[in-house]
């Protein structure tokens, strides 16, 4: 690549993505003044990413605009870094999401989950009480199951419809349970479970319990979490291929300034 070429490029990238990097702080800051302590969990995560991308950013960046190889080679380095820690992190997330998918029920469109089936990660991260009792509140607030009611009127519509992994794991007891549908939202449980499974006896019609203690809600999030991870190690993979050719660019750029660091 050309002497000029290489560190042109670098400088505009390097440009763009502090540009990028203060969007995400900003938005790691209106996350922080959010009431949704759901959200609000993932403020520390947010700023981090942005300042760690404005810190390489700025040092891309001077190291181009001065052709100062010093800089150049710290920002190759905290680069490499990155390339490693998005393919340990890709690598990991399809091992974990490998395992789990879902059980077709007879006279349903939707299926059900069991947390059995998904890897040992999912079933460590979801057992504990801490982790748990969190995303609990968050899946209450959301409010998706009180309102399966209005989304679906009729019994028909609700067992015809396609519900999300969410929606059937925790708005309602497992089919094997055998308790009658009122609507959507509302289950008969005057009748004595057919099954030994616990999820049948935690389910409770009031808003605030559903099925969100039982297996089958901790198998729906699992599902949901293994169908998000595998969108972002495909994103992830994308990601590595541009990042590994910005650091091509970085090599050729950093090579051409010792070169006119050795011409002066």
């Amino acid at each position: 690549m050309g002497m000029g070429t290489s560190t042109f490029v670098i400088r505009w990238i390097n440009f763009l993505t502090m540009l990028l990097a203060i969007a995400v702080i900003i938005f790691g800051v209106w996350m922080s003044t959010h009431h949704d302590n759901c959200r609000r969990s993932l403020t520390l995560p947010v700023l981090g990413l942005g300042a760690f991308i404005f810190v390489i950013s700025i040092i891309g960046f001077l190291g181009a605009l001065k052709n100062n190889s010093i800089l150049l080679w710290i920002y190759l380095i905290m680069l490499c870094m990155v390339l490693v820690a998005i393919l340990v992190f890709t690598v990991l997330a399809f091992i974990v999401t490998n395992n789990g998918s879902g059980h077709s029920v007879a006279g349903l469109r939707y299926k059900e989950y069991q947390l059995k089936d998904y890897s040992s990660w999912f079933l460590k991260q979801l057992n504990n009480t801490e982790n748990w009792k969190r995303l609990k509140s968050c899946l209450v607030k959301t409010q998706d199951c009180n309102n399966l009611a209005k989304k679906y009127k009729t019994l028909k519509q609700y067992k015809s419809a396609k519900l999300t992994p969410i929606e059937a794991g925790c708005c309602g007891p497992p089919s094997e349970c055998g308790y009658p549908p009122v609507n959507a939202s509302y289950y008969d449980l005057s009748f004595h479970p057919i099954s030994s499974n616990k999820d049948c006896k935690l389910y409770k019609n009031s808003r605030a319990v559903k099925c969100y203690n039982c297996d089958s809600c901790k198998a729906g999030v699992a599902q949901y979490m293994k169908t998000e991870w595998r969108i972002v190690a495909i994103l992830n993979l994308v990601l590595f291929i541009v990042l590994s050719i910005i650091y091509f660019v970085g090599c050729c750029a950093r090579r051409n300034a010792v070169r006119r660091r050795s011409k002066i």
